[in-house]
C-alpha cells in the first residue's frame, strides 16, 4: 500500500468518526466556493491586464490597424499552449462540463484547473470576441471535480462539487450569489433539493465574500435604476422580448453553421488562418467587438452608443443618423459571427459576454429607434438593461439566470417585472426556432444531455457498452440440430446466436422454438439456419439508452442482440437495463 493510500485511509477513518456526511459536504462547500472564486478572480484580472497593456494608448477618434493583428496573436498563443504544452484541446467551457457529468462520471482532467485560464486570457485579452464566464465556470467545475477525485467521493458527490464550484465561480465574477445558484439549477442541471440547496448557498456566499475581500465591492456594470415599473410600457417590453428571442435564435444558428463550416477543415492551421483573418477584419471595422465588450456594455447602459464608432473608420460619421442606425444593426448582427469565428480559429472563451453585449445593444437600439420614430419615450439605459436579460434567456435558455443576474449585478430590482417579461418572452420565442441552446445542442443530438427529467438524466448516464452481456453460447452456421442440442445442455441461456468465424451475425435460435423438436433424433441432421430467426430489433453500441428502452418497449423482448456493422457483440437484457437504472437512480437520489 502506497503512502498516499495509507494517508487517505487514516483521513477517511478520522472523517467518519468526527463528521457526518452532511457536515462534510458543508465544509467542502466552503472549499469549493473559495477556489471557484479564486479561479474567477485570476482569469478576469489576467485578461483585463493584457487588454489594458495592448489598447490603453489607442485614441478613440482614430482607427488602429492593430485591431486586425491582436486577435490572431492571442488565438495563436492559445493554440500553441494547447497543442504543445497541454497536448489537448481545452474546449469551450460549459458544454464540456455538461459532457463530463453525463458521460464521464464527473471526471474532469487535472490540467483543466489551469488550462482554460491561460488559453482564454490569451484569447480574450488580445481581442477574441468571446467572454470569460464560460472558461471561469469550467475552471471552477474542474476544481470541484478534482477535489472530489482527490477525496474519492462518489459520482453524486462529485457532480455536486462540480455544481458548487461552477456556481461559485459565476457568483464571484459577477458578485451575484443568487444568480450563481439559479445558474446551477438551469444550466448545470443538478437535481436540486434541500440537500443540495444549502451547499450551494454556502459555496456562492463564500465565493462572493472572497471576491469582495480581494476585489472590493465593485459592481461590474455600474448603473442603478430606481424608476418604478411603468405598466403602459408593457407592450414595448413584450416587443423587445420577441426581438431578443429572434436574435437569440439567430445567434444559435450562426454558431452552429459556423462550427459545421470549420469542421470541413481538418488542418488546425487552416482553421486558424481563416478564422483569425475574418475575425481581425471584423474587429478592425467594428472595434466594439474587441474582447468581452465590457466597456461598450457599460456605455450602452448609460444610453451612450459612442462605442459603435470609437477607434473606427466610421468616427467622422458619428453624427449622421442613418450611419448610426446601420452601425447598430451591423454590430448586433456581426457579433454572432465574431464570436463563432473566434471559436472556429481555435480561441477559447464563453457565450455569456457575447449574450450580454448583444442584449445591451439590442435594448439600446430598440429604445432609441422607438424614440426617434415618435412611438414612445423610453429610457435607453433601462431597455439596454432588460435586453441583456432577454439575450441571456434566449441564447443560454436560462431565463431565471438572466433575470437574477441582471437584477443583482446592476441593482436593478426595481425592474423585476420588465426583466421577467422580456426574459420569458425571449426564451419562449427562441425555443420555437432553437429547441436546444448553444451549450446543449451537440449533447442533445447524441442523447447525452442531462435534463430536469430524472428518467432521461439517468438514461443519459448509462451506455450500451456497459450493458452488453457475452455469456451466450454461439452456434456456427451449418451446424445441425444434434450439435445444437449438445450446446443447449451446457448453456445457461435460452438464446443461441448464430455467428461465423469472422463474428458476422446471421440470426439467433430461441430455445422455445426448438423445445418441441430437440429430442426428435430424426431431425438431428437439420441445419440450424432452418430454425433460426432474424430479430426484428438490433441495438447499435453507439445508440442512446433512450432508443434502447424504446426498442424493448416496442418489441416486448427480454434480450436484444448488439450488432455493429453486421458483427455480433453480445446481447442487452431488459433485466440488466432495469437493474442498472435502479443503481444509477440510487446514486443520484438523496439518502
Amino acid at each position: 500500500m502506497s503512502r498516499r493510500d495509507r494517508w487517505f485511509r487514516r483521513y477517511h477513518k478520522w472523517r467518519i468518526s468526527n463528521l457526518s456526511d452532511k457536515q462534510y459536504i458543508y465544509i467542502l462547500s466552503v472549499v469549493a466556493g473559495f477556489f471557484g472564486a479564486l479561479a474567477a478572480i485570476i482569469i478576469k484580472n489576467a485578461s483585463h491586464l493584457i487588454k489594458e497593456l495592448l489598447t490603453s494608448q489607442f485614441a478613440s477618434q482614430y482607427e488602429n490597424y492593430m485591431y486586425f493583428v491582436y486577435p490572431a496573436v492571442g488565438i495563436l498563443l492559445a493554440v500553441l499552449f494547447m497543442r504543445y504544452i497541454i497536448h489537448e484541446d481545452v474546449g469551450h467551457g460549459i458544454p464540456g462540463v455538461l459532457y463530463a457529468i453525463s458521460r464521464k462520471n464527473g471526471i474532469i482532467k487535472r490540467h483543466n484547473v489551469y488550462s482554460a485560464i491561460v488559453s482564454s486570457a490569451f484569447t480574450v485579452g488580445f481581442g477574441g470576441s468571446v467572454g470569460l464566464e464560460g472558461p471561469t465556470v469550467s475552471t471552477g467545475a474542474a476544481v470541484g471535480s478534482n477535489i472530489g477525485q482527490l477525496l474519492r467521493l462518489n459520482f453524486k458527490q462529485i457532480a455536486l462539487m462540480i455544481s458548487l464550484a461552477s456556481a461559485a465561480a459565476l457568483a464571484a465574477i459577477f458578485q451575484s450569489p443568487i444568480a450563481g445558484i439559479v445558474f446551477a439549477m438551469e444550466v448545470i442541471m443538478i437535481d436540486l433539493s434541500m440537500a443540495s440547496l444549502i451547499p450551494l448557498l454556502i459555496a456562492t456566499l463564500t465565493a462572493v465574500l472572497t471576491s469582495y475581500f480581494m476585489l472590493g465591492q465593485a459592481v461590474m456594470y455600474n448603473i442603478e435604476l430606481h424608476e418604478p415599473f411603468i405598466p403602459s410600457n408593457t407592450l414595448y417590453y413584450l416587443a423587445l422580448g420577441v426581438v431578443a428571442g429572434l436574435l437569440s435564435s439567430y445567434f444559435t444558428k450562426v454558431y452552429i453553421l459556423t462550427e459545421k463550416f470549420f469542421k470541413r477543415f481538418q488542418n488546425i492551421w487552416t482553421r486558424f488562418l481563416i478564422g483569425s483573418s475574418v475575425l481581425g477584419l471584423l474587429i478592425f471595422l467594428f472595434p466594439a467587438l474587441y474582447g468581452e465588450g465590457y466597456e461598450a456594455i457599460n456605455e450602452s447602459l448609460q444610453g451612450d452608443y459612442s462605442a459603435l464608432f470609437n477607434n473606427s473608420i466610421f468616427y467622422d460619421y458619428k453624427d449622421i443618423g442613418w450611419v448610426i442606425f446601420l452601425l447598430f444593426l451591423a454590430v448586433i448582427l456581426i457579433k454572432a459571427f465574431a464570436t463563432s469565428f473566434t471559436f472556429g480559429a481555435g480561441g477559447v472563451g464563453g457565450i455569456f459576454a457575447p449574450a450580454l453585449f448583444m442584449g445591451a445593444f439590442t435594448g439600446l437600439f430598440f429604445a432609441i429607434t422607438t424614440n426617434q420614430l415618435g412611438l414612445g419615450s423610453l429610457n435607453p439605459g433601462k431597455f439596454a438593461l432588460v435586453g441583456m436579460a432577454g439575450m441571456i434567456a434566449g441564447i443560454l435558455h436560462a431565463p431565471l439566470t438572466g433575470i437574477f443576474l441582471i437584477a443583482e449585478i446592476t441593482n436593478g430590482y426595481a425592474l423585476f417585472v420588465p426583466l421577467m417579461i422580456v426574459a420569458t418572452i425571449s426564451f419562449a420565442t427562441a425555443k420555437i426556432f432553437s429547441p436546444n441552446s448553444v451549450y446543449t445542442y451537440q449533447l442533445a443530438q447524441r442523447g447525452e444531455l442531462l435534463t430536469h427529467n430524472k428518467d432521461r438524466s439517468i438514461l443519459s448516464l448509462m451506455n450500451v457498452q456497459g450493458l452488453v452481456e457475452t455469456n451466450f453460447t454461439e452456434v456456427r452456421p451449418g451446424s445441425t440440430l444434434g450439435e445444437l442440442v449438445k450446446l443447449i445442455a451446457r448453456s445457461k441461456r435460452n438464446i443461441f446466436p448464430i455467428v461465423d468465424e469472422d463474428r458476422r451475425f446471421y440470426g439467433h435460435i430461441l430455445l422455445d422454438d426448438v423445445r418441441n423438436i430437440m429430442f426428435d433424433t430424426d431431425l438431428y441432421e437439420t441445419v440450424v439456419e432452418n430454425m433460426m430467426v432474424m430479430p426484428s430489433y438490433v441495438i447499435d453500441p453507439e445508440e442512446s439508452m433512450e432508443e434502447v428502452v424504446k426498442k424493448f418497449q416496442g418489441s416486448g423482448k427480454y434480450n436484444i442482440p448488439v450488432v455493429k456493422d453486421g458483427l455480433y457483440l453480445g446481447y442487452v437484457s431488459r433485466a440488466n437495463v432495469f437493474s442498472t437504472y435502479r443503481k444509477k437512480l440510487s446514486e443520484m437520489s438523496d439518502d
